[in-house]
């Protein structure tokens, strides 16, 4: 399964995991976790930074989803881990 982990900054520097969006058997993302995030990442989209028009991309488009979260989340803030799989070595 692949999944992307997006991270928060605690005020002690330290991170927590704030939500975990995966692949689904049907290729759409399912996110768990903070419901106010995952509501505007829904509702919102978020910009596919290998477009050069900075199209929307949303749950249905699946695993390019994914791999875009890690270009949209990069502050100090809130990050998005790389997309791992859960099955792999």
């Amino acid at each position: 399964m692949k999944y992307v982990e997006l991270y928060k900054l605690n005020n002690d520097g330290s991170q927590r995991v704030t939500a975990t969006c995966h692949l689904s058997e049907e290729n759409v993302v399912l996110c768990e976790g903070d419901e106010v995030l995952i509501g505007n990442l829904r509702d919102q989209g978020i910009k596919n930074y290998e477009e050069p028009d900075g199209q929307k991309l949303f749950f249905t488009d699946g695993i390019k989803f994914l791999e875009q979260l890690k270009f949209n989340f990069t502050s100090g803030y809130l990050n998005a881990s790389e997309v791992k799989d859960k099955n792999a070595g």
